[in-house]
């Protein structure tokens, strides 16, 4: 006898369930938030790359559902399915965790450990991932049908609520919490890794109140074996034969009439796939490119509080929640009210068109990020920009160029970089300068496709030239660079928030270093000659790189910063529309679409529908995989591509939608009711294949 939840008809089994499925959620989707940016900043990945391993990763976590339900209807059972990968889940966990220790070994291991642990996580969370929500329905008496369909929505809440959580947290572990000298990766990892160990633990734990059904076979291997045997059967039949209706007819010596038409009507809706997933390769671009975009945006809600680049995805999961009521008991009723007769494949291709509006808005987003990013120079050129710390105005020609053509004066903060062409890999130039009505020559060594920083000083000659080469990309976990030149005769040092900095005496120039955004209004400063305590720095923007030039004035060392790199301009807010967009194409097209399939699938059949559905999202990670390594397009027209592709699919599917006929799976009862199934075996086709290639020897 099932216990029951005080006298009603809940198992009190699946209680263990659904938190078990919540701390799976929660460390799956916990872990996943931070991952391209550790990709970034951690294993110092180029954006594709990091795109492209984010997306092969999602892609294998749904292959991988498909033989966890073959693993768990014809070899072990639901129940020790998900025992037996959820500790190879947990395997996963650790083995990512102790990747993201910089300690341990080199950057060779800590690649090693990473992939090895997200392709155990892949197997864990794909494997279980069929088989949870069944395992859960398999709880319930038959004659429960309300309660199982409550208990799913319930589950699909702790679904919702695990991923809005760990979307929030595990970022802020990232970056709030410091560790082995930087953003804490381990810890961002490890408290996952503790959440799935912990449904684990929960999951155990109701061992002795489930009800466990024996592994009865997997229907998505008839299916298999059926479509096999069909084709088999039709090559090696003779041509005398009869021809049938269809294809899947010459099934009919083995497989009972009723199995060959339930497969029909799955492979009607299969064909219906076909452009799916489209939809899916602008979607999870939501953990990868839009995260990305975000790095080089304004994270700042005023003096209110900061958020986090990979905490944007954690929108998708809040607006679920907020627009799946909405549309169910608003929006659909009154769209009914009109009486225009929306069918689910016409939401499902409405939800196209939203999802492709949000890269539009993505589009638009990225074209105004990009005026605050410095681009290389072209082959064959270089970038430059002056730093004038002479206590004058100076004028300047390189190589008898007029690049320059306003004096610049003492401590200007440099307009931007020009280009200087060298027509080679490498040149060796004469710098013309004109100070106080005196010439002076500097020969510097410039490369090409590199940025530089051209400092003119004073000297006991009059005037000297120092070239430092110069990082003109943004930063990648989006918070400012910066550096100091030191104009004094004595080292100063300055540590601000917890990074210090060494600057060296005569013009030397330190290296860039991140600092945490915010304002700095006294800065720690200290030097032999008790001349330095504290420096104004004022703001330091989100992606901003500054040159900080000490100098002395009244007796004092007073900072003069300087703008390398632009701030990032385009507030981070500017990502709801999309993000709005995206979650309305997700209620119309992903939940539609699993209603759709399933009202259109006998019974028996909706396992098969449920690994194709979680195939075209596979297929969708792999379209970005493809893009994101081959098309080196520039980012905005990359979105651009994916939207235009994604209405050219809107189009297509739409054609398909409109000759599709909806079925009532149900009549099948009435109609192969005496069906008796197998009328041949397998013997027999062999030997029919026998006789044609005998036939065709003679001939």
């Amino acid at each position: 006898m099932t216990k029951k939840i005080c006298g009603t008809n809940y198992p009190v089994s699946i209680c263990f369930i659904v938190v078990n499925e919540f701390c799976e959620r929660f460390s799956y989707y916990g872990m996943k938030a931070v991952l391209v940016i550790y990709f970034l900043t951690y294993l110092h990945w180029d954006k594709n790359l990091s795109t492209a391993v984010y997306h092969a990763f999602s892609s294998l976590c749904y292959f991988t559902p498909i033989l966890g339900a073959i693993i768990a209807d014809s070899w072990l059972g639901k129940y020790k399915t998900i025992i037996y990968l959820s500790v190879v889940y947990v395997i996963g966990h650790v083995v990512k965790t102790v990747g993201a220790i910089p300690t341990v070994g080199n950057s060779i291991v800590h690649i090693s450990l990473s992939m090895i642990g997200l392709i155990l996580i892949a197997f864990g969370t794909g494997g279980i991932k069929p088989c949870v929500a069944a395992f859960g329905g398999d709880q319930f008496d038959e004659e429960h049908v309300s309660e199982r369909q409550k208990f799913f929505s319930i589950f699909y809440m702790s679904i919702n609520s695990g991923s809005l959580l760990s979307t929030v947290i595990t970022p802020i572990l990232r970056s709030d919490v410091q560790c082995f000298g930087g953003d804490c990766y381990a810890l961002a990892f490890g408290v996952p890794a503790a959440l799935m160990v912990a449904a684990l633990v929960v999951f155990i734990s109701g061992s002795g109140l489930y009800k466990r059904t024996p592994p009865q076979g997997n229907i998505l291997l008839e299916v298999c074996n059926c479509i096999g045997f069909a084709i088999k059967n039709r090559c090696c039949i003779s041509k005398d034969e009869p021809e049938r209706k269809h294809w899947l007819d010459w099934a009919e010596e083995k497989y009972s009439k009723r199995l060959i038409q339930e497969i029909k009507m799955v492979l009607r809706v299969f064909v219906l796939y076909i452009p799916l997933p489209m939809f899916w390769a602008l979607f999870d671009q939501q953990g990868s490119r839009w995260t990305l975009q975000a790095t080089r945006m304004n994270l700042a809600f005023g003096n209110l509080f900061i958020i986090e680049p990979d905490q944007m995805q954690m929108l998708n999961a809040l607006l679920i929640l907020v627009f799946v009521p909405i549309f169910d008991l608003i929006i659909y009723p009154l769209v009914g009210l009109c009486r225009i007769n929306v069918t689910p494949l016409r939401k499902m291709a409405a939800g196209m068109v939203f999802a492709a509006l949000a890269f539009g808005a993505a589009t638009l987003v990225e074209v105004n990020v990009m005026k605050t990013v410095v681009d290389p120079a072209p082959a064959g050129n270089c970038l430059l920009q002056v730093v004038n710390v002479v206590n004058g105005s100076v004028s300047l020609k390189v190589s008898g160029s007029d690049l320059f053509p306003q004096p610049i004066q003492y401590l200007q903060d440099p307009p931007g970089y020009v280009t200087l062409p060298l027509e080679a890999s490498s040149k060796t130039l004469k710098i013309h300068v004109r100070y106080n009505e005196n010439d002076f020559t500097c020969t510097e060594m410039f490369d090409q496709q590199k940025a530089y920083s051209l400092i003119v000083h004073p000297s006991t000659n009059g005037l000297q030239c120092k070239l430092v080469q110069d990082n003109i990309k943004k930063n990648e976990n989006g918070n400012p660079l910066m550096r100091f030149l030191n104009t004094r005769s004595e080292a100063i040092n300055v540590t601000v928030d917890d990074v210090t900095f060494h600057a060296d005496r005569a013009y030397n120039v330190t290296t860039n270093k991140t600092v945490p955004r915010g304002e700095y209004p006294r800065v720690r400063c200290s030097m032999q000659s008790n001349k330095c305590s504290f420096l104004d720095l004022g703001l330091l923007d989100f992606g901003a790189s500054y040159t900080v030039i000490l100098v002395e004035e009244s007796g004092k060392i007073v900072a003069h910063k300087t703008e390398d790199i632009k701030a990032n301009n385009v507030h981070i807010a500017w990502q709801i529309p999309q993000y709005v967009l995206i979650t309305v194409g997700e209620v119309m097209f992903s939940i539609t679409g699993l209603e759709f399939s399933y009202s259109q699938a006998p019974a028996n059949m909706k396992s098969v529908l449920q690994a194709g559905w979680l195939l075209t999202v596979a297929f969708g990670n792999v379209i970005v995989l493809i893009v994101a390594e081959g098309a080196g397009l520039e980012q905005w027209k990359e979105f651009l591509l994916f939207a235009c592709l994604l209405m050219g699919v809107f189009v297509i599917f739409s054609i398909m939608s409109f000759f599709y006929t909806y079925v009532d799976p149900s009549k099948l009862d009435e109609i192969y009711l005496n069906d008796s199934g197998k009328e041949e075996d397998d013997d027999d086709i062999k030997e029919k294949c026998s006789l044609k290639l005998k036939n065709i020897t003679k001939l």
